[in-house]
């Protein structure tokens, strides 16, 4: 709708016209202004509708207003747009609890009245009303409070342009709170509710002069997602009242929900003003969802509506968690499939003297007021009088005849076990007295209090006096923060089934938002879950991943629905439900479970396995070998055989043979620095030596029979000082890249990681590739000589003529160290150093069998042949070497 100004009306009064169009389609009551050209002349107030009468009211000094839900719905209006419409009534059965309500607020009152320290010589007044719950009735209700003009009267005098009210209690939900707050937050008058916990009323930019004794629904929406990750559920459904205080709490909710890692299967919302099939496609939802866990931000009669629809179709069990709006509201409690239901409530007080109050119910007193008169009739089924009852039964209903007793009356309104939001009523009233003290009252010399009643107080200044209070009443501390929020403390209450099959509220502890967080929650005692269990229910989309496996989430679902995937090799995950899996350091690998990275197993060549036995054996043997050989031919040094074989360089090649026999064993064992320097240069050192001596053995065969040639003198050039020269020259070489190779850039140990994933291998780097390569080089191009030299004279005229056996010696060496190559490259791990070994024991053997053993055959086995005679039958002279 769209309000037009006339351009030339004062501003002032532009806003005035705005509050007077709301007033007026809320039926209440405003200001009809009249102006002259030259400005405001004058005002006169007169109603506008019909204003409503107080349900309980009191004069006094100052009056609070106070609006409650007695009654839940509105009668609905037709507006025909051709007459005045009809004034707003309430309709439905009365809420007893929120009679109670407005009842605390009447004693705190009175007992404010009949105090000597607080407030002393002034009388408080009231002003309680209806609100409907609804927003309309809510606003007409703000306007009347507001209005400066007495509601009962319309005397036609100018407007005092004071509030009737210096502030006001209520309202008990968020929305119709919000509703008046538009209207009487521009005049500043405060509101102190008891019940209205949306937390978007915290919001001093939009609602500046609100405040409440209940706790923001932020600090509930917080305390919720803690209880729900406590138990260990993570797929939950949410149900929510359609309105503020449902939508506003559930979007918080969810929030901290997140946080906490909580999947929401579904989030419905629903008022118990929807028809009924929304009603049914939310219970059908619950019934059908996999979760198992429903937090309902639901008020109380949109619950009650909900759990009659539950109620009426058999149900899955389900694990309610539940507000302080409906979890401890005693009439909930008939609901059986809410058993076990946990949930957040106001801690439960005590009131002195309050249950007295309320049972004091004369029937002149009841009879007097129209509220108390429905309630009455409603509690005992009964009418007061002649006529139809307020509670709309007719004249055939039973008449109350004086036997009723209020005194064993089971209703919420006589319940005073669980006072709880009451005693936020209780908090609110004492607030607002407690900030109208400091303004009309001041302590003298002699302690005594001196108030003055005449003081016209405004509504802003107990406003400004409202942020600073602070005080306890009955132990309980009562302060707002710049939000105008209590602090918030919880008890945890849970619905406990007796053995008898009632349901009872019990306090199982505590929740402290004032504290650290992971202090906050306190469970002090056994919880009863779902049918009377007290196994905590499981909710989860899928069940936890053990340790040694990751979270793979289901692809288009929540994160709550995953997968277990093992996790990937050199991984682990040593916690439950992991969303990654952790690489080990570089020496660890997981165990067989994945759950811990254990130290990698360390492997190299030792003399304690199979194959380091084996090898360590052959190389022993080889060398026990070369020595009984030296020692045969020590023994038959003055043989022919012997003589004929160069004594001198067959013992130095038996000497250098046992070396080569010997060094590989540097080669098995835990590898060192001093190993991996030792067994690289001794294998290259005693290798040339042994084919030094080969290769002087062969020159000399070749020298000799050149030396049968009529005029050759060439053995004198080759007599043994140049043999042994040469030996040691050849030698020399190799001992001198073996130096170079050690200085620059020598062998070391190593922990080879990346040959094997699972495994450490430890082993000797060379270093310097080149000085390795070197090393082999040349003991291979020595070789290499000697193959071709003994190649050449394998035909030479001799029984016992060495060339030929030495060509198959060099045969089998070049053999073994050509193959050595690629398989030394291509073995994997400790097989390198084994196959390093193989070939120098292999190449070692085939010197030895062929160069030592036939002629140890004939020393020992046929010495008939170990003569000069037949070492010379196919030789036409006598050579001697």
């Amino acid at each position: 709708m769209r309000l037009s100004l006339v351009p030339a009306l004062d501003p002032s009064l532009a806003g005035s016209l705005v509050l007077l169009h709301l007033a007026v389609v809320a039926g209440g009551l405003a200001l009809l202004s009249s102006a002259s050209a030259s400005g405001l002349e004058s005002v006169r107030c007169r109603l506008q509708g019909t204003p409503r009468t107080p349900v309980f009211s009191q004069d006094g000094d100052f009056i609070i207003g106070g609006v409650f839900s007695f009654h839940y719905f509105m009668k609905t209006m037709d507006h025909s747009y051709t007459s005045l419409p009809e004034p707003l009534q309430c309709t439905g059965s009365m809420d007893s609890r929120e009679l109670r309500f407005s009842r605390a607020m009447v004693f705190a009152v009175e007992e404010i009245n009949n105090s000597s320290y607080l407030l002393p010589g002034v009388t408080l007044g009231y002003q309680v009303h209806d609100s409907c719950n609804s927003v309309p009735m809510a606003v007409k209700v703000a306007f009347q409070l507001a209005n400066g003009l007495d509601p009962m009267f319309d005397t036609g005098e100018q407007c005092s342009g004071s509030a009737t009210v210096t502030a006001i209690v209520g309202e008990s939900a968020s929305t119709p709170t919000i509703s008046m707050l538009r209207i009487i937050g521009p005049f500043g008058i405060p509101q102190v509710s008891h019940y209205a916990s949306c937390e978007c009323l915290s919001d001093k930019k939009q609602y500046p002069t609100f405040f409440r004794t209940i706790p923001s629904d932020q600090f509930q929406a917080a305390a919720l997602a803690h209880l729900v990750r406590h138990f260990g559920w993570t797929w939950i459904g949410a149900v929510r009242s359609d309105s503020d205080y449902g939508n506003n709490g559930m979007a918080a909710f969810l929030q901290a929900a997140q946080e906490e890692g909580i999947c929401v299967e579904y989030s419905e919302a629903f008022s118990l003003t929807n028809p009924l099939s929304k009603v049914q496609r939310v219970a059908d939802v619950i019934r059908s969802s996999t979760a198992r866990v429903v937090v309902a931000f639901v008020s109380a009669w949109d619950m009650r509506t909900l759990l009659e629809e539950m109620d009426r179709l058999p149900s899955p069990p389900r694990q309610w968690i539940g507000t302080e709006s409906w979890v401890t509201d005693p009439d909930m409690l008939r609901f059986g499939l809410c058993a076990g239901a946990i949930g957040f409530g106001i801690q439960r007080s005590v009131i002195p003297g309050f249950r007295d109050f309320l049972l004091d119910l004369s029937p002149q007193k009841v009879s007097n007021s129209p509220m108390f008169t429905e309630f009455w009739e409603g509690a005992f089924g009964c009418r007061l009088g002649i006529g139809t009852s307020s509670t709309g039964v007719g004249v055939e209903e039973k008449v109350c005849d004086g036997s009723e007793d209020i005194q064993h009356l089971q209703a919420p309104y006589t319940d005073t076990s669980q006072l709880r939001i009451t005693n936020m009523v209780y908090k609110a009233v004492y607030a607002i007295a407690h900030a109208i003290h400091s303004i009309v009252c001041e302590e003298r010399e002699n302690s005594t209090v001196n108030c003055d009643k005449n003081l016209n107080v405004k509504p802003t200044q107990v406003l400004e006096r409202l942020r600073r209070v602070n005080f306890s009443r009955n132990g309980y501390q009562v302060s707002f923060d710049a939000n105008g929020d209590p602090v918030a403390t919880y008890e945890l209450i849970n619905w406990h089934m007796r053995d008898s099959g009632k349901i009872d509220f019990v306090t199982v502890g505590r929740y402290d938002a004032s504290l650290p967080p992971d202090q906050r929650l306190d469970i002090e005692r056994e919880i009863t879950w779902l049918k009377n269990s007290t196994q905590v229910p499981v909710s989860v989309c899928s069940e936890s991943c053990p340790s040694g496996t990751r979270k793979a989430v289901q692809k288009g679902k929540p994160v709550c629905c995953y997968d277990c995937i093992q996790c990937a090799e050199g991984e682990i995950s040593n916690n439950t439900d992991s969303s990654d899996c952790l690489i080990c350091p570089e020496e660890y690998w997981p165990n067989a479970e994945r759950d811990r990275c254990i130290l990698k197993p360390v492997e190299f060549l030792s003399f304690h396995e199979v194959l380091g036995i084996i090898l360590t054996a052959c190389s022993v043997g080889g060398a026990c070998l070369a020595i009984a050989t030296a020692t045969i031919f020590y023994r038959h040094r003055t043989s022919a055989i012997v003589r004929a074989n160069n004594s001198e360089l067959s013992f130095l090649l038996l000497f250098s043979l046992t070396l080569c026999f010997l060094c590989s064993l540097t080669f098995i064992g835990r590898p060192s620095e001093w190993s991996c320097m030792l067994r690289h240069t001794a294998f290259g050192i005693t290798f040339v030596l042994c084919i030094s001596c080969v290769l002087g053995k062969t020159i000399v065969v070749l020298m000799a029979f050149r030396a049968t040639l009529p005029g050759s003198n060439v053995m004198k050039w080759f007599g043994p000082p140049q043999q042994r020269l040469t030996v040691v020259f050849f030698t020399f070489v190799q001992a001198l890249i073996c130096t170079l190779w050690l200085v620059l850039s020598p062998p070391f140990p190593i922990k080879n990681l990346t040959t094997y994933k699972e495994k450490i291998i430890l082993e000797c780097d060379v270093g310097s590739a080149i000085g390795f390569w070197a090393v082999l080089g040349y003991i291979g191009l020595l070789s290499l000589l000697c193959f071709v030299l003994a190649f050449l004279a394998r035909k030479l005229p001799d029984n016992f003529n060495e060339a030929k056996f030495i060509t198959f010696s060099m045969l089998i060496f070049c053999a073994v160290w050509i193959t050595f190559i690629p398989a030394y490259v291509s073995s994997p791990g400790k097989l390198t150093v084994a196959v390093e070994i193989f070939a120098i024991i292999t190449s070692s053997f085939g010197l030895f069998f062929l160069l030592f053993v036939p002629k140890c055959f004939i020393i020992l086995f046929r010495p008939e042949k170990n003569t000069k005679k037949h070492l010379m039958e196919k030789t036409s002279n006598d050579i001697r070497y």
